[in-house]
């Protein structure tokens, strides 16, 4: 018999946010639990957790990590602002870093918008930060999409009146084939 797939449940991310509130860092959920935030529900299942922070908290997050059994779970692209921590569970956090000078521009790790740090969400009526549905949109472009990609999209376009990117023309395709 296979092991199920890890995933991260609701669970998971409401305990990790409310450590990391207890402990004075603030969290802004991006990936696919930042799409569910926005969607105020959960969509489909996740395998991680990706979360943007300021890169001066990453040693107490790694520490507070740690103190749970978390250990660095090495990928190609690993960096100093963009790295992952999992526990014995499965359970995965993709932790994206970032450094803003006085005027809102990124001087070190990942090249968030400012303005994109600025949504709000729920996961399991927990509310939460997270990326906004217009960058949530944009930064489901610009890489090799998969279906999930399209799943995420598709629902933050149809909830908040944003057009679908072109890129994402495949998928439409085969939805409209299978009608």
């Amino acid at each position: 018999m296979n092991d199920p797939v890890p995933q991260t449940t609701a669970a998971d991310v409401i305990e990790f946010v409310k450590l990391l509130e207890a402990h004075g860092v603030g969290v802004v959920i991006d990936g696919g639990w930042g799409v569910d935030a926005l969607l105020g529900k959960q969509t489909r299942t996740h395998s991680d957790l990706d979360i943007a922070v300021e890169h001066a908290d990453v040693p107490k997050i790694r520490a507070l990590l740690e103190e749970r059994g978390y250990k660095d779970v090495l990928r190609d692209d690993t960096r100093e602002c963009n790295f992952v921590m999992g526990d014995d569970k499965g359970r995965l956090i993709d932790i994206h870093s970032y450094t803003f000078d006085e005027e809102g521009r990124v001087i070190f790790g990942v090249e968030y918008p400012f303005d994109s740090l600025k949504g709000t969400g729920s996961i399991a009526s927990y509310p939460v930060k997270c990326i906004t549905p217009e960058w949530m949109v944009k930064f489901h472009t610009g890489y090799k999409l998969d279906e999930n990609d399209y799943h995420d999209a598709k629902l933050l376009c149809e909830k908040f009146g944003i057009e679908i990117p072109a890129e994402f023309a495949e998928f439409l395709s085969k939805a409209e084939d299978g009608r």
